[in-house]
């Protein structure tokens, strides 16, 4: 028998209809024929086929024998061990619960600005900031507000500037696919591309590399990952935040999470909205996603713990170890070890194992591998 060449009628069946699909849009990205897009209305957040005469399953290129959609999805078949190896040269331990890590630091940028207007302790602005200045990337993939930034919609774009990376900074928790900013990143002449993402695109660039998805997986030279446990619908603003709450989203100037959902207003008022009201709004994709830690990231980083202005950072690869050690001799970050605070280590891996248990039985079993309860 020929060998199995699984392609778009593979993925539609077992990722996009089942569950699985995070809506990270890396198929999209990777397709040479262009026939797929995004489909962000509805809280649906769907890759679907343009051209599906013979039903959205059908994608002619794929029956010729094209397997790029499926090289490139973050959640097909046996996507954690692949990259696992691909990456590290070994799979995950199950004690490994937010992955593979060879330390655990608490990083802040040492650039008032940056600090100021980050997330956090600003560390991945600093990140994207020093790597552009220094001829480490050429453009990042990032999310921006939508036009003025009233209607707090995230969109995926291109950051290649330091003043584009500051207009980037905070966190955004409604989705924007950011994968979907390469084809501008690389008609702007860009060939050396940083990703910035949750765990659901951050392994995108791993497993195309793993799998051999051609220039897309030689360009995304670069991840850095957000620590999620799951984004919102946009839907969230007028149903949640005005109806009940009688916050407008152009009324909004910042939010976060920290236990609750954190929003300061632009008369200077703040505002805490209990989580647990919020979920009714989690995005489908989210749903069963396994990686709260961006595990194949070459940086992980997450605002939890008992310092505010300090972010959670893995180092994951080789190179995430050198651009981090060369900023901190360029004096661009400070460092401090990850047990001053244990609470945040504590509370990563619970989240963690949260996220671990909503990945399918009926799913390959890698994503799910924990330690037994004592």
């Amino acid at each position: 028998m020929p060998p199995e060449k699984p392609q778009w009628a593979e993925l539609f069946t077992e990722v996009v209809t089942s569950g699985l699909c995070t809506g990270c849009a890396a198929c999209i990205v990777a397709c040479p024929y262009d026939v797929l897009s995004y489909d962000d209305t509805g809280g649906r957040y769907k890759p679907f086929h343009i051209d599906a005469d013979g039903g959205p399953e059908d994608c002619t290129h794929g029956v010729k024998g094209c397997t790029m959609c499926t090289r490139a999805c973050p959640r097909f078949r046996l996507w954690e061990p692949e990259i696992d190896q691909y990456l590290f040269g070994r799979e995950r331990e199950d004690t490994e619960v937010a992955g593979v890590a060879s330390d655990t630091l608490l990083v802040r940028a040492t650039d008032p600005e940056v600090h100021e207007l980050g997330q956090d302790g600003g560390l991945v602005s600093a990140l994207l900031i020093w790597a552009l200045e220094h001829d480490v990337i050429d453009a990042a993939l990032v999310s921006y507000l939508e036009g003025d930034g009233a209607t707090w919609k995230a969109v995926p774009g291109v950051a290649t500037t330091r003043a584009q990376v500051l207009a980037a900074a905070g966190s955004r928790y409604t989705y924007s696919a950011n994968p979907l900013a390469y084809r501008q990143a690389i008609e702007d002449g860009a060939e050396r591309i940083a990703l910035v993402g949750m765990g659901c695109q951050s392994s995108a660039p791993g497993v195309m590399k793993a799998r051999k998805a051609g220039k897309v997986a030689r360009r995304l030279s670069l991840t850095i990952g957000l620590m999620c446990s799951k984004t919102f619908d946009d839907a969230i603003f007028p149903e949640l935040f005005e109806a009940k709450y009688g916050i407008a989203r152009p009324d909004i100037a910042k939010m976060n999470i920290k236990g609750v959902f954190q929003v300061w207003t632009r008369d200077g008022e703040y505002h805490e909205i209990p989580l647990k009201e919020a979920h009714a709004w989690t995005r489908e994709g989210c749903t069963q996603c396994p990686d709260f830690a961006a595990e194949h990231a070459d940086i992980s980083t997450g605002g939890i713990g008992a310092f505010h202005d300090w972010t959670l950072t893995l180092v994951r690869t080789d190179q995430g170890r050198e651009l981090l050690d060369a900023m901190a001799k360029d004096g661009a970050i400070e460092t401090r070890p990850g047990d001053d605070d244990p609470g945040a280590i504590a509370l990563m891996h619970r989240l963690a194992r949260a996220s671990r248990r909503r990945w399918p039985e009926t799913a390959v079993p890698m994503p799910r591998r924990m330690p037994a309860p004592a």
